[in-house]
């Protein structure tokens, strides 16, 4: 039960000042700033005041409570003053995570982010003529050179804020007012409700449906065309596959009948890697260099999926269609900032010096069964408390990309005696670093191929003291 106030329990109430030079409080206005502080001890100082005032509280537990406030008001100030943005151990298996970040970006596009940001640069300055430039030119020549290096020449590039934003910018550019031909197996939804017939409404294109869900002929393209057509679309279902009962034309077939009719043949890839992915275990996946070699007109792709490097989107394909694309009003609205251009030049550095290792995505493709088996059988020792095992795993790929495929290794799955699954993946999530993971039948699986090797110190600290 509450009593009424006593006023000389109030009397023992610190006033702001007092509080304030306490030695505790002092050193956290040093570390935080006298404002955030202030903020802090007035919100800790109120809630006492109130619950004397309730009555609920007298002279003795109130000097206990006193005796607490400076941890109060840290706590406080370091909850109100921690970013909502944090680092995340992905044991997720699932590598281009989009909830997590998609594809982390390597030190090399870090360090030159650093370089370029801590200061001033070049971003819209021509250094030659000494006035103002255009931002577009950057890593216009290193899109070139390793373009030219896998046999495609005379191709430009634009870059903007994702590959949604590249979608919408190339319709919006080359065929507003006009009819953009695709098959009705290709009208995808990724994630977010990105929807190819609502981006097309928004573009200003009208949508031009042709075949069924499942079987598409290059005659119903043919049948389709007429004079306000302006483009042929082509989009990779790049989250899901169609099997059985199908028929697509070919890309080759697509594009001979857009030279034969005069009309640009688009691709949105989505994913878009700029290396063979069946070298690294992912057979049938596309290319933006495999387009490019068909002759696609233009292609759109992301950045930070299969690339391995900064959100963007990316819109390559002959250059009057690019210049097309850059003119437009949209562009602007669009475009990237130099931390993305800084962080994108360095990767496509790490490309045409075939250094893929240093490309975080590339490196955990790369990464072999056995090594994937060696660190978790490492790690497990660290737990002995959880009940670890080594299991046989798939990681998959993520992102919209290569669906259907995965990467064979290994995960080291846990259990406890004294939480379930549900409960030990959720105290991951809590700790000072957490560590996201899945839950399959029961145990709590954490897949090391998602793991920077550096990290494995830290789980095996963090899961040594939990039962």
């Amino acid at each position: 039960m509450t009593t009424a106030p006593n006023p000389e329990v109030f009397r023992q109430l610190p006033s702001m000042d007092e509080l304030l030079r306490t030695e505790e409080i002092a050193a956290l206005v040093r570390e935080y700033g006298r404002q955030n502080v202030l903020e802090a001890a007035r919100c800790e100082l109120s809630a006492l005041r109130a619950r004397v005032a309730s009555g609920a509280m007298d002279a003795t537990t109130l000097k206990v409570e006193l005796d607490a406030l400076p941890l109060a008001v840290q706590l406080h100030v370091t909850q109100s003053s921690a970013c909502s943005l944090q680092r995340v151990i992905n044991a997720s298996g699932v590598l281009i995570h989009t909830n997590l970040g998609r594809s982390p970006l390597s030190r090399r596009a870090v360090e030159r982010i650093a370089e370029i940001t801590t200061g001033y640069s070049n971003l819209e300055f021509d250094l030659d003529k000494g006035e103002r430039g255009g931002r577009n030119v950057h890593a216009q020549s290193l899109f070139a050179r390793l373009f030219v290096r896998l046999g495609i020449e005379h191709v430009q590039t634009a870059v903007v804020n994702n590959n949604a934003a590249a979608v919408l910018l190339a319709l919006t550019a080359l065929a507003e007012g006009g009819e953009v031909v695709v098959s009705r197996g290709e009208l995808v939804e990724i994630g977010g409700s990105f929807r190819i017939p609502d981006i097309m409404t928004r573009s200003g294109a009208v949508l031009h449906e042709v075949g069924t869900t499942n079987r598409t002929r290059i005659a119903d393209y043919e049948n389709a065309i007429n004079e306000r057509t302006r483009l042929l679309l082509r989009v990779h279902r790049s989250n899901f596959e169609i099997v059985g009962f199908t028929e697509q034309p070919t890309l080759e077939e697509l594009i001979e009948l857009g030279r034969r009719r005069g009309i640009p043949v688009m691709e949105d890839l989505g994913s878009g890697g700029l290396v063979d992915l069946a070298s690294f275990g992912i057979p049938g996946e596309p290319g933006v260099f495999d387009s490019l070699r068909a002759g696609v007109s233009i292609v759109t792709y992301s950045g930070d999926k299969l690339l391995g490097g900064p959100q963007a989107g990316l819109i390559t394909g002959e250059p009057a269609l690019v210049e097309k694309v850059c003119k437009h009003p949209l562009f602007r609205a669009l475009r990237v900032d130099k931390l993305c251009y800084a962080a994108l030049e360095a990767t496509l550095l790490s490309y045409l010096r075939e250094e893929y290792d240093d490309i975080p995505l590339l490196h955990m493709m790369r990464m072999t069964a056995a090594q994937l088996q060696a660190r978790c059988q490492a790690l497990a020792a660290a737990a002995p408390m959880l009940s670890p095992q080594v299991v046989a795993t798939e990681t998959v790929i993520g992102g919209g990309a290569a669906p259907g495929k995965s990467l064979p290794g290994f995960a080291m799955a846990l259990q406890s005696e004294t939480m379930n699954a549900d409960e030990l993946a959720s105290r991951l999530r809590k700790l000072s670093v957490p560590v996201i993971t899945r839950v399959e039948a029961g145990r709590v699986l954490l897949d090391l191929r998602t793991v920077d090797p550096a990290d494995d110190t830290y789980l095996a600290e963090a899961l040594s003291g939990m039962r």
